[in-house]
């Protein structure tokens, strides 16, 4: 019967015997690393929030002020509008005028 030292002697065993025993630490491992990284994942967690509620803030603003300018344009183009006629209808009387 072969005893433990032979086993290891061989590559592939080795290996296993390596993959196994890292395996075990790795299930060991998780646990400890979940709870070390748990306070550095509510931090970006409430970072990422707080950039979300500033950017949906900032893009509130964009959107007052664009429609802001969008009613000032509106505004801008009705008084021409309003200046053109006023002139149409005056050219108009001038043209009447003269055709008596």
């Amino acid at each position: 019967m072969p005893n433990l030292q032979d086993i290891f002697k061989n590559d592939a065993a080795r290996g296993a015997a390596l993959g196994v025993g890292a395996a075990l630490v790795a299930i060991a491992a998780i646990p400890a690393i979940v709870i070390a990284t748990r306070p550095l994942a509510r931090i970006a967690l409430k970072s990422s929030i707080l950039l979300l509620e500033k950017g949906r803030e900032v893009m509130a603003e964009a959107g007052e002020h664009l429609e802001d300018l969008v009613a000032e344009v509106k505004a801008e183009i009705a008084a021409e509008q309003e200046i053109f006629v006023e002139a149409a209808a005056e050219v108009a009387e001038e043209s009447a005028e003269l055709d008596v």
